[in-house]
């Protein structure tokens, strides 16, 4: 399946939030927040960037803003706890495992629980934005789609073996090192073409153009490909996943932008309509309403 490489980006406009009352970060935590780049003021930031206060605190962006501050701005900015750093695991993710098994009872077990709560601290903001039912949409929006272009997390490659050699655009400068037929379909979101394998392995700090074999090997490289596409692709579509989401755009927007060109605006509503009775079903598996804009 085709991975488009357009990016965007969705700014949200609203009114800043009041101040809360903060107590003093301890000596631990703001050592552990050292490593976060110092907040400026009048900088654009994007959604999911953290930054470090002068309290010694860090927080992280909920929606893109030109630098507003993270201690008036509340609607732009929520307090983050700095040991969820990228690369760590994160402990506090709306769906329990018990969840992950409900939602997935005939997954291939390659697709770990573990793995995915792995990868999430590749993108802090994902799930972690706006309130509880905006995470939880987030959350169920994600999976319904990793869902559908799996079989229910059952294939980790392509089915479809001859398409394997098409993926291979001999156009950039780097090629198809790892080869002609290696860049299929693979992981989560079905990441394919070699130069979507070097955008998210260069996001990453992996070397997913050299050995994309890692995203069928590694159940937590796998699923920070499916977040690298969600958090930061817009494909087809206008946004990111992420943002369709957290700016309350729809759960149709988020097929648009994985598959739209072959799905929406009547292209095949049977599969629209398979995408969104998932959704619907994990949404109630969370305890949250699916909200509105659900078909594309």
């Amino acid at each position: 399946m085709s991975r488009h490489r357009i990016a965007a980006a969705l700014t949200v406009l609203a009114l800043a939030g009041s101040a809360p009352v903060l107590l003093p970060a301890s000596p631990a935590s703001a050592a552990a927040c050292s490593s976060y780049p110092n907040w400026q003021a009048g900088k654009s930031y994007n959604a999911g960037d953290i930054v470090r206060y002068t309290d010694g605190r860090a927080y992280i962006a909920e929606h893109a803003n030109p630098g507003y501050d993270p201690v008036i701005s509340t609607w732009y900015w929520e307090p983050y706890a700095c040991d969820n750093g990228p690369g760590a695991p994160v402990g506090d993710f709306v769906v329990s495992e018990a969840q992950f098994n409900q939602m997935f009872p005939n997954r291939n077990s390659f697709y770990t629980y573990s793995g995915l709560k792995a990868a999430l601290g590749a993108y802090p903001g994902f799930a972690k934005t706006g309130s509880d039912t905006v995470k939880k949409q987030e959350a169920a929006a994600f999976l319904a789609n990793v869902s559908h272009e799996t079989g229910g997390l059952v294939h980790v490659v392509e089915q479809n073996t001859s398409n394997y050699p098409h993926y291979c655009d001999w156009g950039q400068p780097y090629g198809c090192p790892a080869g002609q037929a290696a860049y299929y379909g693979r992981g989560p979101i079905q990441l394919s073409w070699n130069f979507n394998y070097k955008a998210a392995g260069d996001a990453l700090g992996i070397d997913l153009l050299g050995n994309p074999w890692l995203v069928q090997n590694d159940s937590a490289v796998a699923w920070k490909t499916a977040l690298w596409y969600w958090n930061t692709q817009t494909g087809p579509g206008t946004m990111t996943g992420h943002n369709a989401m957290v700016s309350q755009a729809g759960f149709g927007q988020t097929i648009r932008s994985i598959n739209g060109s072959l799905e929406c605006d009547g292209r095949n509503p049977a599969q629209v309509q398979s995408r969104v009775s998932t959704y619907q079903r994990f949404a109630q598996i969370l305890g949250t309403t699916p909200g509105g804009n659900l078909y594309c």
